[in-house]
């Protein structure tokens, strides 16, 4: 705004109208009271379509898989520092419909790729399937086989998309989801590794 702002106003317009910057002291402080209660009505209220509640993750796969994890989480960093208008409605929309895409393949062993005509998607997807790529060839490179399975990259996605729906206001500018995943891969750090287990579970 560039001047003042009633605290009515900065109430009802945050991360509607309104594009807080991610250290304001206001946003920062209702992002901490909004953990929980305010992410839940989020989700009921605007991602109903969007969860995937009959995929298990057991805690076991979380330390089993940290590293494809931590992968898919810069992907989207990645994405998100390269295209400043995203939003976590974006982040959290792709990673949705990759996720349904591999529900499908490891359910049927059928390869379905939704058709979205947004480019802000199309590019997230993008980022992310290439991540995917390059772990299966690291896999191979190192182990001599490749041992990801099309179910462990369903369980990251799901994670991932949980962890979006807990981290964001579900206001349609909100960036929580956003600056979370930059937090964990600071831009002054080339590779995912710097971030080893920072990804903190929901």
């Amino acid at each position: 705004m560039h001047g003042k702002i009633c605290p009515q106003c900065c109430g009802e317009q945050r991360e509607v109208t309104l594009d807080c910057p991610s250290d304001c002291p206001y946003l920062l402080q209702a992002r901490q009271q909004a953990q929980g209660h305010a992410a839940t009505h989020a989700h009921d209220a605007v991602f109903s379509d969007i969860e995937i509640p009959e995929v298990e993750i057991p805690e076991q796969f979380l330390y089993e898989r940290e590293e494809l994890i931590l992968g898919l989480s810069f992907a989207l960093a990645k994405s998100a520092r390269g295209d400043h208008s995203l939003v976590d409605r974006d982040l959290i929309a792709a990673v949705s419909s990759l996720a349904k895409s591999y529900q499908t393949l490891v359910k049927s062993s059928l390869i379905y790729e939704p058709a979205t005509a947004n480019l802000a998607h199309q590019g997230i997807a993008r980022e992310v399937e290439t991540m995917v790529r390059e772990f299966r060839e690291a896999e191979e490179k190192h182990l001599g086989y490749n041992r990801l399975r099309d179910s462990d990259v369903l369980k990251a996605l799901v994670f991932l998309l949980r962890m979006g729906l807990v981290r964001t206001s579900g206001r349609p500018k909100s960036r929580g989801f956003v600056d979370f995943l930059l937090a964990q891969f600071p831009e002054k750090q080339p590779t995912m590794e710097a971030a080893g287990g920072r990804i903190v579970i929901p």
